[in-house]
């Protein structure tokens, strides 16, 4: 491995910028991009999706200063259990990725625009054989149903036998009808967006289980605060970034005082390339809990021009994402 030198000031004037692909669309895009930043602590990943404006970002450029400048708490385990993730594919492609995926869960995706819910059903017990009975299915829908069609499909897909659903619906409301009418456990993703919401999400009687995710809650800090104010059981997931920000994730799912399911983390394996000669893959259904170091070589093959992401961390730490986990 060809060691990167650090930019001791971590600053987004030294960050790196690159564009790897995605082995299947998700999220409407083809291509993961961000920013690579190394400061004193190690390496911090700012990769905030392009929609999001300068305030939005300031959180996730928090959570990237936090990794390169301060480093994380102390690990009370020393790996992860972690899930595969099966986008929206046919069912032959689903049985494959769980298959392979080394993992004793699996997230899948159901409720993609354009499919009917005889693919959603097709894919679930796809994946389900190919984890077998003792195997955990859970479905993700995005929030793309509405209430009544979620009541439908989250008992028809229950004959596979889920763990739970994630974001059935979009709203608070709509999430705590659902879960008054369902006995499949409820978690709420993107609900979650800021610190203050998962508080939302528990008075409101929404969810079972919150999805947290660093670099939207703005470092592992941050996050490890708010599950504690939440009080409810947490998955920590991943902004599909690469082992990088990966291990910003395994780093909160590794402080958490209980853990008690699989988290979203297996993602690596839906880039078709990373900036590390040693990814963070599972074996056996875990992610271990360690540092990641950038290669050079690596770095280079997926580097592209910096300016414009430059130009957003310099906008996000303005709008006040300088301050790291503070």
């Amino acid at each position: 491995m060809t060691r990167v030198e650090p930019d001791p000031a971590g600053t987004p004037a030294g960050g790196r910028a690159f564009a790897i692909g995605l082995r299947n669309r998700f999220r409407g895009i083809t291509v993961r991009e961000g920013m690579l930043v190394r400061g004193p602590a190690g390496w911090g990943e700012f990769s905030p999706f392009a929609e999001y404006g300068p305030r939005e970002c300031a959180r996730w450029w928090a959570a990237c200063q936090e990794a390169a400048r301060h480093g994380w708490p102390a690990p009370v385990r020393d790996r992860v259990p972690v899930n595969v993730t099966v986008p929206a594919v046919d069912p032959e492609r689903a049985h494959a990725i769980a298959a392979a995926g080394g993992c004793a869960t699996a997230k899948v995706k159901v409720a993609e625009r354009g499919q009917e819910e005889a693919e959603d059903l097709a894919r679930v017990e796809a994946v389900r054989d190919a984890l077998g009975p003792s195997g955990r299915v859970r479905v993700d829908a995005n929030g793309a149903w509405d209430p009544d069609t979620a009541v439908r499909m989250v008992r028809a897909l229950d004959r596979f036998g889920l763990e739970y659903v994630e974001q059935p619906c979009a709203t608070l409301d709509e999430l705590a009808a659902v879960r008054r009418r369902v006995s499949v456990p409820v978690a709420a993703d993107e609900s979650i967006r800021r610190a203050e919401d998962p508080l939302r999400v528990r008075a409101a009687d929404a969810a079972d289980i919150v999805v947290l995710k660093v670099q939207p809650l703005g470092g592992v800090l941050a996050a490890l605060r708010v599950a504690e104010a939440c009080g409810l059981p947490v998955v920590v997931s991943s902004a599909v970034e690469t082992s990088v920000g990966l291990a910003a994730g395994v780093a909160l799912a590794a402080a958490l005082p209980e853990l008690p399911h699989a988290c979203g983390l297996a993602t690596m394996q839906m880039l078709t390339a990373d900036v590390t000669t040693d990814p963070l893959l599972p074996s056996d259904g875990f992610l271990p809990v360690r540092p990641v170091e950038v290669d050079e070589e690596s770095l280079r093959a997926v580097e592209v021009d910096p300016a414009a992401w430059r130009a957003r961390a310099e906008a996000a730490r303005s709008a006040g994402g300088d301050a790291g986990s503070g």
